[in-house]
């Protein structure tokens, strides 16, 4: 889907695909029913035939698109988990700084209170749109330096110290773990199996021979609703970043908010 679309609130999004959805399906009808059904031989029972066919590529395609909706709904899910991940271990991290000595924590603990702010305002508005911004990199490694340079002078300080790296390794992690899950997507294959399959499901119904074409045209209607409203599931969930319904910089928020700014 393109970037725009996610720019839109969920409501909107879902009413623009299902009308355009619908839109092409009754046109697809009206184009079968003016020009290609004129051209087959009708007889008793063909709905009978038809209406198989239309269940069998309906369990094919409904078990296709289910397990792609559970795949982008847990996507959307580990999404919000990396980043209260995320936050959480920018939360130990500074409390584990407190122990070392001024003015290293003094100067530590500002490069984290820096990276926070960075995140909030500007690499969180930048996924929205599907950027990925400059700055979190040079900050975590202007703090790396800090910390590397730290020499323990007590067992406790090499304890501490210890205990330091790894928050700071846990945090590179959920970074990178995040920064990845920004782009990514489904693929475009598997965007085509999804389309491809959907004009198949309502392109089958085009085949039922029903005299009246307004009765015809509200079965196509419905069809395409339902399948709209799968489709819209798949797509607000498979960026979970991007748009107006992404994940929310919250945690960073509560951690900037409650622990950062309380302790400097």
């Amino acid at each position: 889907m393109p970037i725009w679309a996610y720019n839109l609130s969920p409501f909107w999004l879902a009413l623009v695909m299902v009308i355009v959805i619908q839109t092409i399906a009754v046109i697809g009808l009206f184009l079968t029913r003016r020009f290609l059904l004129g051209h087959y031989r009708f007889h008793d029972g063909v709905n009978d035939a038809i209406s198989g066919t239309v269940q069998t590529v309906g369990v094919f395609y409904g078990i296709t698109v289910g397990l792609i909706a559970v795949g982008v709904w847990n996507t959307s899910s580990n999404a919000s988990d990396l980043v209260s991940k995320e936050a959480a271990a920018i939360g130990t991290l500074y409390r584990d700084i407190g122990g070392y000595p001024s003015p290293q924590r003094e100067e530590m603990r500002s490069k984290l209170h820096d990276y926070t702010v960075f995140i909030i305002d500007r690499a969180w508005p930048a996924q929205k749109e599907g950027r990925l911004v400059d700055g979190g990199t040079e900050l975590l490694d202007q703090f790396q330096a800090q910390l590397y340079s730290f020499e323990p002078k007590t067992t406790g300080q090499t304890v501490l110290h210890g205990a330091t790296l790894t928050a700071y390794n846990t945090l590179i992690e959920y970074r990178r773990l995040r920064i990845d899950a920004v782009q990514g997507a489904l693929s475009s294959v598997m965007w085509s199996v999804i389309w491809v399959g959907a004009a198949i499901s309502i392109g089958v119904a085009y085949l039922y021979r029903i005299e009246d074409p307004k009765l015809h045209a509200t079965l196509i209607i419905l069809m395409a609703a339902f399948l709209a409203i799968v489709l819209f599931m798949i797509v607000i969930n498979d960026r979970p970043f991007f748009g107006t319904a992404s994940v929310s910089s919250e945690p960073y928020r509560v951690i900037l908010e409650r622990l950062i700014k309380v302790t400097r």
